[in-house]
């Protein structure tokens, strides 16, 4: 009766702190309040300012603002422009055509930064002009660029591994490593819709492309050599034992300013911008963990987590039923909440969940994230579609319809992923030390 008074009390007061507009992070340390108060006699304050700092100070938690900062910095320069010149000659001969520039382009993007936000900006503020030049589909256009932005979730660096890390106490290097199999299968499947469309809809084909020689592809390709390189010394340093995850971090924050500085598109009005749009997202995430650890040393003390997972071990559910129950109920909260505050918010409930299952927790970050991707286009609050809707014009309606496919392809990875559990452990089992 302790347990459920407590859950009760705790989903009363978050509620109501959040239908109050308060600050997701300032509603969590309010909700951990007045759980010490009302269930502990540990003086809530002083438990509150020693969780804070530990979690503030985590050395891994620098990561962070340095990989936000670097996608900040190649958001401002013509790096989607380059991009879209180095892919465009090869992709023109697939079926689907340059439909494929939107996944390739988000795959290449995500790996040089960890927001899904940023990638969709970034890719779509070229790509969707060029397509509708060319007489594409406009609901092609914008469900593949919709699906296809979550990629910046799941490919390292990724903002939401980081978080996802820190808040078990686990490896930022073994879950990036995971994230990147499962990444490419996913932009395989979403390659996969468009040729399928191709054969499906062939009215709607554009004109052929023009023909171009193998020494005019080359020479176009080389647009693509800086990216790739950025992407090789974040990712490879990383892989191959030369930096830790924070390291790594710097070293894209510097390679950004470099490419940037040889592109000659990074004023130094845009440097401050990225500096501060960095700085504001950084703090907004590090309050949210601050609320979040603090929240769970409150739930700690009253034992609902290890309540909640005697009562799932008692209940003797196979490990494939208790993740077809977290996916519907990751999916139904990601529409209410973004995906960093939904993997905060229920960690400290889940992970023991999930660890008395004898779940492994690098496969369980990899399935958290692809149904948090679900979350970014499905309204109400998907952000991928507020920040496509911005761009095109269209409805949020309209979009939402565009991107139904793409959410059962994602759907689609969830299965895959329990099938072939290896997608994801055997990079990070086998990682250069």
């Amino acid at each position: 009766m302790t347990e459920a008074y407590a859950t009760i009390v705790f989903l009363f007061v978050l509620f109501t702190l959040l239908g109050s507009s308060i600050w997701i992070g300032l509603a969590l340390m309010g909700v951990a309040w007045v759980g010490m108060e009302l269930f502990t006699t540990r003086p809530a304050g002083d438990a509150m300012i020693t969780t804070i700092w530990t979690g503030a100070s985590s050395w891994t938690l620098t990561a962070l603002p340095l990989f936000i900062w670097m996608g900040e910095i190649l958001y401002r320069t013509r790096l989607s422009q380059d991009m879209f010149r180095g892919l465009a000659p090869w992709m023109r001969f697939l079926p689907g055509g340059l439909l494929h520039t939107n996944i390739a382009g988000c795959t290449i993007f995500a790996a040089v930064s960890g927001s899904s936000a940023a990638t969709l900006t970034t890719v779509g503020k070229m790509s969707i002009p060029e397509l509708r030049q060319r007489g594409y589909p406009e609901y092609m256009i914008v469900g593949t660029l919709a699906g296809a932005a979550t990629l910046g979730l799941m490919i390292p660096p990724s903002l939401t591994l980081i978080v996802y890390g820190v808040s078990i106490n686990e490896s930022i290097i073994k879950l990036f490593m995971a994230g990147i199999i499962p990444g490419l299968v996913l932009a395989g499947l979403f390659m996969s819709y468009i040729m399928f469309w191709h054969f499906l809809r062939p009215s709607e084909r554009p004109a052929p492309e023009p023909s171009m020689s193998i020494g005019e592809m080359l020479s176009e390709s080389r647009f693509l050599i800086p990216v790739l390189c950025l992407v090789f010394a974040v990712i490879g340093s990383m892989y191959f034992g030369w930096a830790t995850a924070t390291e790594a971090a710097a070293v894209g924050v510097i390679g950004s300013l470099v490419l940037a500085m040889f592109q000659r598109s990074l004023t130094f009005s845009a440097f401050l911008e990225s500096l501060m749009g960095a700085t504001r997202t950084s703090a907004m995430i590090a309050l949210i963990l601050m609320g979040a650890a603090f929240l769970s040393l409150s739930m700690g003390f009253t034992g609902l987590p290890r309540a909640l997972a005697a009562w799932i071990d008692g209940m003797d559910l196979s490990p494939i039923v208790l993740i077809a129950a977290l996916t519907v109920f990751y999916v139904i909260l990601g529409m209410f909440l973004d995906g960093i505050s939904s993997v905060v918010l229920t960690m400290a409930i889940v992970e023991p969940m999930i660890r008395q299952a004898g779940i492994d927790v690098i496969w369980f970050g990899i399935f958290i994230v692809v149904v948090v991707e679900m979350a970014q286009v499905t309204p109400p609050i998907g952000f991928n579609l507020f920040v496509l809707q911005g761009m095109t014009r269209h409805e949020i309606g309209y979009i939402s319809k565009t991107a139904i496919p793409m959410v059962g392809l994602m759907l689609l990875m969830v299965v895959i992923l329990v099938i072939w559990p290896e997608l994801a452990t055997w990079l990070p089992n086998n990682i250069r030390q």
